[in-house]
């Protein structure tokens, strides 16, 4: 019996992240992701406006709209750690830890306050999507035919530790990493093709806070 996931995203590359690299590898388990991006403002004519998280409420109201509309199905979420609002649930009060405890407390509060523990799943990736692309080290100096660039690449991950140790300063953050190297990255040409291409067991090995989602859903899938 095939099941069927909501991925509450962001923006348009996580959009397309979910589609092309996820959606795929969930095919086989009967589980069905579709990605729905978050509404930025409802109009009464012509399209939302769509992208970005603006705030809880915002948030919030997506979320009960999915779950009151999709019946059995799951909501599970794909948004940035990254500048997340202060107004969401456990932001405050973060323990002074490692970053996946601090986002580990965060996404517990957010399921707390959503309160559909059998329908709604938080994630939130550490600490932003580009995070996942420092999982190889080739792969994206590759794709944007700058091989001797690698070297410098890596050293910002070696210099974190772990794809997902890479901090969430503004100065600091993945996206900026990567740009102050390759000033040709553009996020929705490259990212999910990049992604796709580095492979889900190799960012799964290589983060292991979006293998731990990856996890979940298996078992909703599954059981």
């Amino acid at each position: 019996m095939s099941k069927r996931a909501y991925v509450l995203v962001e923006g348009q590359t996580e959009e397309v992240f979910v589609k092309q690299v996820l959606a795929p590898a969930f095919f086989a388990r009967g589980l069905f992701l579709e990605p729905t991006i978050l509404v930025t403002k409802y109009v009464k004519h012509g399209p939302d406006f769509k992208g970005g998280v603006l705030g809880y409420a915002q948030f919030k109201r997506d979320v009960d709209l999915l779950l009151n509309g999709t019946g059995d199905a799951l909501v599970t979420t794909m948004l940035d750690y990254y500048r997340l609002p202060n107004d969401f649930p456990g932001m405050k009060n973060r323990p002074q830890a490692h970053p996946r405890k601090r986002v580990e407390h965060v996404e517990q509060a957010v399921e707390a306050n959503v309160n559909a523990p059998r329908k709604f799943m938080a994630f939130l990736a550490l600490h932003e999507f580009e995070a996942l692309l420092f999982s190889s080290d080739d792969e994206l100096p590759r794709a944007l035919t700058h091989l001797e660039k690698r070297d410098a690449f890596i050293a910002e991950r070696v210099e974190a530790g772990a794809p997902e140790d890479i901090n969430e300063t503004p100065e600091g953050a993945p996206s900026k990493r990567i740009l102050r190297i390759f000033p040709g990255y553009r996020k929705l040409l490259h990212g999910p093709t990049i992604a796709e291409r580095i492979g889900l067991k190799t960012i799964r090995e290589q983060c292991p806070h979006f293998d731990d989602w990856l996890t979940r859903l298996e078992a909703y899938a599954d059981n």
